[in-house]
């Protein structure tokens, strides 16, 4: 366990409703050494929030996010595996108190967030597939597609990342249902949509 030896501990407690405490996270991670500690009441479902994102910006290089639990971060592997590489190109390090296998600062958590990107990968597979599929169907159906549709955070990450591999706007608009503007904008950052379920486009 080795993230005791670094500068700083970075503590993030999340909890999905308001009903719910914090409590006992917060319990944890001020005995783990956590010098201060960002609270959430939030779905896990949302990469975009508040706290979570002024805690990602916050970091320094030799800092380490302590989690109690791996899915107090993120509830897909796609969105843990892009916190967690968000974490780790800030010179940060992450760590997990319920799992000391989740942890960057060794070689076995340095093995643990390749496997996540492996699976990351798929995951990403997985939602262009179903992405297309609801397109076709859609089309099929002789449903009308002229207006563009709100997509969800992890689609429009996966638009970015499409469009920086060199696919051309018209290919990744086809597969999405929106315009080529629509997309540059996204792979620009200078998108208004606000995110929604997958479920809502498929």
């Amino acid at each position: 366990m080795q993230f005791w030896d670094m500068d700083r501990k970075i503590g993030y407690a999340r909890v999905s409703t308001v009903g719910q405490t914090l409590d006992l996270q917060i319990k944890s991670l001020k005995a783990a050494g956590c010098e201060r500690i960002f609270k959430e009441k939030a779905s896990g479902a949302d990469a975009q929030r508040v706290e979570l994102r002024r805690m990602l910006k916050s970091l320094k290089g030799g800092d380490t996010v302590v989690v109690t639990r791996i899915d107090r971060l993120a509830r897909s592997t796609f969105d843990l595996f892009g916190i967690v590489r968000e974490i780790t190109e800030k010179k940060a390090q992450f760590y997990s108190l319920a799992e000391p296998w989740a942890d960057t600062g060794t070689s076995t958590g340095r093995l643990m967030l390749a496997v996540l990107g492996g699976l990351a990968d798929v995951e990403r597979d997985l939602i262009r597939n179903r992405t297309a599929e609801g397109r076709a169907r859609a089309i099929e159906q002789g449903r009308h597609m002229g207006r563009p549709r709100q997509i969800t955070e992890a689609q429009r990450r996966e638009i970015v990342i499409r469009r920086k591999e060199g696919e051309r706007l018209k290919s990744i608009a086809d597969a999405f249902g929106i315009s080529d503007s629509t997309v540059s904008r996204i792979a620009s950052g200078k998108d208004s949509y606000v995110p929604r379920k997958l479920a809502d486009m498929v």
